[in-house]
């Protein structure tokens, strides 16, 4: 079992920053692929990022393309999503997650965060 605990999020301006952090339990995480999802209308999670156990190999939504950067620190048993230039329509509760593969379906992974609140004003 991976427990995950989300921090980071906030309230802030349109065109300000964040970086979020996820914080695993098992010192093993480095064997896991680790994801970063939103709510959406008609989903439950809407993929924002992803990051293969490794580190070597990143995959993001177009709509955060050249925004937001996913990384791991495998050490600190933490993942990171750097979010820059944010827009009032990233608003939303941020939620980590694990798992075998890196991708953008919810089914790869089987453990998740609560969640960290972005709000984003304009």
């Amino acid at each position: 079992q991976v427990q995950l605990v989300e921090s980071g999020g906030g309230l802030v301006q349109a065109g300000g920053s964040l970086r979020l952090s996820c914080a695993a339990s098992a010192r093993t995480i480095s064997t896991y692929a680790m994801g970063w999802f939103r709510p959406a209308p008609g989903k439950e999670r809407e993929f924002v990022a992803a990051i293969r156990p490794s580190g070597g190999g990143t995959y993001y939504a177009a709509s955060v393309k050249g925004r937001f950067t996913i990384s791991r620190d495998n050490a600190k048993n933490t993942v990171y999503l750097q979010m820059n230039s944010l827009k009032p329509e990233d608003t939303a509760v941020y939620y980590c997650a694990a798992g075998a593969r890196a991708g953008p379906s919810e089914s790869l992974y089987n453990y998740w965060g609560q969640g960290t609140q972005v709000t984003v004003s304009s």
